[in-house]
């Protein structure tokens, strides 16, 4: 059974005290060394670089000033990096903040000469841990700039379109391959609620065989991944739906043909997560009434054991009381003071007599339907 076992929810400290000045940023602790990825592509062509710095990203752009550029930033722990994105773009110090505190939902601002996207990026590491990390975009003219603060993501499907050619991506300017990368973020929300649906059928089937506090337990854990992909999703589906509305030239009129595509998609995703939460509701539930039935069941069996053996008490409880039959100081016999505790006989009787009760019960239960499941 593939069973998400844990939660990971990556809570970000504001980095900036909060009489600090908007606008003003530093680099979070254990922030990670950035790796960065240039893909530079025309219609016929497709190369891929990794430099070292961003002198580096200089050299490369001014080198292949005509083609269209993918510039990958994995890691934010390198304050220069940050910096010289900043002055070389002219990114007004608001969005740069924006970036490196990795808690924003997703947006898109719009300025002069570039756009600011943020998406939320869903993705299941190999320990089964759901992963959610911001996914930042600075788009221009002829160059793309996405920042994560990690290195895994689950953009390799772009990465292999870029290089096989195959599609409309390098055919496109860089609103599309924007598109592409976010519909990317998209699918693996539906890969998630796939897995998320799998994970409920194994509940359903553990809630029918032994229902417990263990179903009540991992439907709230599903639950909780379901609360994240909604707060993901919606915010997503205004950002698509402000870029369609853009009038920003950065955008093209074909991807924003495509962005319905996305807008519809999103809709999609806050459907299944509103059908997968009912679900979830109704299997806690039936989690809930199998206890109570079970419970139900147990109590009905101790009182049909309690009700057989009150008659039984009782008969006990007469005959412990062992009254003398004769008084001791005077020799008289006590007629009324149980004579059947010296017949010969007694204990045989009163057995059969305990023995025959108990059947009669039990038939009568039969009878009733109260021993039958």
């Amino acid at each position: 059974m593939g069973k998400i076992k844990h939660l990971r929810i990556q809570t970000k400290k504001r980095n900036a005290a909060i009489v600090t000045s908007p606008g003003n940023y530093q680099i979070r602790e254990g922030a990670l060394e950035p790796n960065i990825i240039i893909h530079t592509y025309t219609p016929e062509e497709y190369s891929v670089t990794e430099v070292e710095s961003f002198q580096g990203i200089d050299t490369h752009l001014n080198k292949y000033s005509s083609s269209t550029h993918w510039i990958e930033i994995r890691g934010l722990g390198n304050l220069e990096l940050i910096e010289y994105i900043q002055n070389k773009f002219s990114i007004h110090k608001l969005v740069i903040e924006d970036i490196v505190n990795n808690s924003q939902r997703p947006k898109l601002d719009e300025y002069d000469t570039y756009l600011f996207a943020v998406s939320r990026m869903l993705c299941i590491n190999e320990e089964l841990e759901v992963q959610n990390e911001q996914l930042s975009f600075i788009l221009t003219e002829n160059i793309l700039i996405s920042f994560q603060e990690g290195y895994t993501d689950c953009l390799e499907p772009v990465r292999d379109r870029l290089e096989s050619g195959k599609g409309n991506i390098r055919q496109n300017d860089t609103s599309y391959l924007l598109y592409e990368l976010m519909d990317i973020v998209l699918d693996n929300y539906f890969t998630l609620l796939e897995k998320l649906g799998e994970e409920l059928d194994v509940i359903e089937e553990i809630a029918y065989r032994r229902a417990g506090k263990a179903v009540i337990y991992e439907s709230q854990q599903v639950k909780r991944i379901m609360f994240i992909i909604r707060r993901c999703a919606w915010p997503e589906r205004d950002k698509i739906n402000d870029m369609m509305r853009s009038s920003s030239p950065l955008i093209t009129s074909q991807t924003k043909t495509f962005l319905r595509d996305a807008y519809d998609h999103c809709m999609q995703i806050i459907d299944l997560v509103e059908s997968l939460k009912d679900i979830t509701t109704s299997i806690i539930d039936m989690n809930l009434s199998f206890v109570s039935n079970r419970m139900n069941e147990i109590m009905k069996v101790l009182t049909i054991i309690s009700s057989i053996f009150i008659p039984l008490t009782f008969i006990a409880g007469v005959y412990g009381m062992n009254f003398a039959y004769q008084d001791p100081a005077t020799g008289k016999i006590l007629t009324q003071n149980m004579p059947e505790l010296y017949d010969e006989n007694g204990y045989v009787y009163t057995m059969l007599v305990m023995l025959a009760i108990a059947i009669l019960q039990l038939i009568y239960f039969w009878r009733k339907g109260w021993l039958r499941s």
